[in-house]
């Protein structure tokens, strides 16, 4: 009965932040938003603008998820309650186990959640796309972007997200010199934010004869993929445009013609790149689009000095500037410089699991900010 207790005295601990979190997330509002929208459905002439009515649809499901998400948790909260009570009634200890694998489950997902509230800038709903660079130690950095690259992917498969490949430049030797890729999925961006910077891999490198431990870099920036028109003015004569054959070992979808395009936005240096579409106009709209997309970020960062962590500050790709260092050798560590979140489980986080890095990252920013707005 020991056990029961402690289970029973952990699950009350959490009907208060439940209620807190069922409140931060507005869902009266949010179930007569549901009302709304399928009443404007079931109206005539709905499908008539499909940009229009997929945004809708769009909207929609998400609301339902988060209303069905937190509706199941409260479902859940009552359900253990009532199987701590049936252990008591029954004096039976081996439910114990059940029910404590019914609260773990119901732990992780309040945890989600509530983490899920903290989503709340302009553009965190929205999909992300992502750029790799391999940057100082050569080949050795060129196998850590591929390394890289397939965490963010099988990140993004947990979490039922699909994956574009946008542009890919494979490394001289071995692994990818540079690739960008969008991840679909409702808040990819407002979760991905946390990952740009600079990340840093200590192992003994497979491409050194000695067996020598070796460091290497990249970094990642990561910008929300802005569907709808910006405030940002591009005047043609400000652009290089260059078109290029598709190169690399970017998946099937990669178009090998040379329809690839680059665009250079001169006065700032901004480079975009996109080689996946199956035309160069397609290419080309979607590199205006997220060139539309970082140049309105920049200009946001230049108005408005604590938005600046919309996109981070542009670092060298070397030591002294990495956010999360991937240590294999001679031990096995991964920690976040910024919030001191670490593992030992190296392996894990190089397969996807990378929630408690970005959980920990959004806990933080939200305490900083809210911390300097207090002061």
């Amino acid at each position: 009965m020991v056990e029961l207790d402690q289970m029973k005295t952990e699950i009350l601990t959490y009907e208060t932040p439940l209620n807190e979190v069922r409140d931060s997330l507005d869902l009266d509002n949010k179930s007569k938003r549901i009302e709304e929208l399928e009443l404007e459905m079931e109206a005539p002439g709905f499908w008539d603008d499909p940009d229009k009515s997929n945004a809708k649809m769009k909207e929609l499901k998400n609301l339902k998820g988060t209303v069905e998400e937190c509706g199941g948790l409260f479902h859940q909260y009552e359900d253990i309650l009532t199987l701590i009570e049936m252990g008591y009634e029954e004096n039976d200890d081996s439910m114990a186990a059940e029910i404590r694998q019914e609260l773990e489950e119901f732990k992780t997902k309040f945890d989600a959640l509530r983490v899920g509230t903290l989503l709340s800038g302009e553009y965190d709903k929205d999909n992300a796309i992502l750029k790799l660079n391999a940057g100082a130690g050569g080949t050795e950095s060129c196998d850590w972007c591929s390394m890289l690259y397939r965490m963010y992917t099988r990140w993004a498969e947990r979490k039922g997200f699909s994956v574009e490949v946008l542009d890919f430049l494979d490394g001289d030797e071995a692994g990818i010199k540079s690739v960008t890729f969008q991840i679909n999925g409702v808040n990819a961006y407002g979760y991905l934010k946390s990952e740009k910077g600079v990340h840093r891999l200590v192992r003994i490198s497979p491409f050194n004869a000695q067996g020598k431990r070796q460091t290497s870099f990249v970094s990642l920036d990561v910008m929300p993929d802005i569907e709808e028109d910006v405030d940002v003015e591009i005047d043609e004569k400000d652009l290089r445009i260059d078109t290029y054959r598709s190169s690399g070992a970017g998946g099937q979808h990669i178009n090998k013609t040379s329809s690839a395009i680059r665009i250079t936005h001169i006065p700032t240096g901004t480079v975009v790149q996109c080689q996946n579409e199956r035309s160069q106009f397609q290419n080309k709209d979607k590199a205006m689009q997220m060139l539309r997309a970082k140049l309105y970020l920049l200009k946001q960062e230049a108005n408005v000095e604590k938005l600046s962590d919309i996109r981070g500050e542009v670092k060298d790709i070397a030591w002294g500037n990495q956010i999360r260092s991937y240590v294999l050798q001679p031990y096995k560590l991964v920690k976040d410089l910024r919030t001191d979140v670490e593992t030992g489980n190296a392996d894990a986080v190089l397969d996807g699991a990378l929630d408690p890095f970005i959980n920990g990252y959004l806990k933080w920013i939200n305490t900083k900010e809210s911390v300097s707005f207090s002061g």
